[in-house]
């Protein structure tokens, strides 16, 4: 009974690190829908499909490194070397998409009704996912296997991977560096005021459109970081993995509290941990059910979310 015992314990572990592996890749997503609607509150659908064609430019980009079959034969530096410019290439690229469409397409629609940027969000969304069908086609794309090494605990079965020790240093970093940011920059003291009350904000001198240009230019930063982790943690992208993980990423927002940086990141990992253990001692089908049934309750008995949303004032 006591080696049983200590199986199941490792199992659960087991599971557990595997949800927050995957919860802190649907945090990062989560970041920019939360970012953007806590300035404008517009739910951005196109979000998901961006972090999609930042894992199509990372694949791409291996191609010209020549590790589009894997790393076997190059050395560690090389390999190092290169995720090291695809982490900063391609949340370069994703940051100045996201905010050429913000310029292009939501900043005329400001004063708009708020179901106009909504549905033309929608509608880059699926310009963005017919760009990825074209790029690589209908059908999941390898994502070569540049960190695969695993780490087995002592005296236990418990799998600790090079991917998911990847996972975490790359995210809870930025995260921390994200929340300082906010709280103790100039602009991020802007981004706060031109969230509580943009009219007020503009009134005492900020530029709003600068700001919720810069929030775009954040977003799209944190969605090309989270495409290349999950490239490299997931091994396999396709052309819809975006819409999947954006809705993810999106209820992991609402049930934090959309708008609230911490609530993001708790409702990423909370759902991370939800999909590892349902599919671990349920079945995989049940997941996303599972997922939006805690949503659905969530939102009955704490409408704003975990952590809260934040909520203009009135002046």
């Amino acid at each position: 009974m006591p080696l049983l015992a200590s199986a199941e314990l490792d199992q659960l572990i087991q599971y557990i690190i595997i949800g927050l592996s995957n919860g802190s890749l649907y945090a990062l997503i989560a970041l920019g829908y939360t970012m953007v609607y806590g300035i404008i509150e517009l739910i951005n659908f196109a979000h998901g499909d961006l972090f999609m064609l930042g894992s199509f430019l990372a694949l791409t980009m291996l191609s010209w490194f020549g590790l589009d079959k894997g790393g076997s034969s190059a050395s560690t530096f090389y390999i190092s070397f290169s995720i090291a410019i695809l982490l900063l290439a391609v949340p370069i690229f994703c940051a100045f998409v996201n905010a050429g469409v913000d310029y292009l397409i939501y900043k005329p629609l400001r004063q708009a009704p708020k179901l106009a940027p909504l549905v033309s969000a929608i509608g880059v969304s699926f310009i963005f996912m017919n760009i990825g069908l074209f790029w690589y086609g209908p059908v999941d794309v390898a994502f070569p296997s540049l960190v695969t090494r695993e780490k087995v605990f002592p005296s236990s079965s418990i799998q600790f991977s090079y991917q998911a020790l990847m996972v975490i240093a790359v995210t809870v970093p930025i995260m921390i560096a994200l929340t300082v940011f906010v709280k103790y920059t100039n602009i991020g003291k802007a981004m706060r005021a031109t969230a509580q009350n943009p009219t007020a904000a503009a009134l005492m001198g900020i530029d709003v459109n600068r700001v919720i240009s810069i929030t775009f230019l954040l977003g799209g930063a944190l969605a090309g970081v989270a495409s290349v982790i999950y490239g490299l943690f997931n091994n396999t992208v396709s052309y819809q993995m975006g819409f999947q993980n954006g809705l993810y990423a999106f209820t992991a927002a609402v049930v934090g509290g959309i708008g609230n940086i911490p609530g993001a990141v708790l409702g990423g990992l909370l759902i991370g941990l939800v999909r590892s253990l349902g599919s671990g001692y349920i079945d995989e089908k049940w997941t996303e059910a599972m997922i939006f049934l805690i949503l659905i309750l969530i939102l009955i008995f704490r409408p704003t979310g975990l952590l809260g949303a934040r909520v203009r004032e009135k002046v």
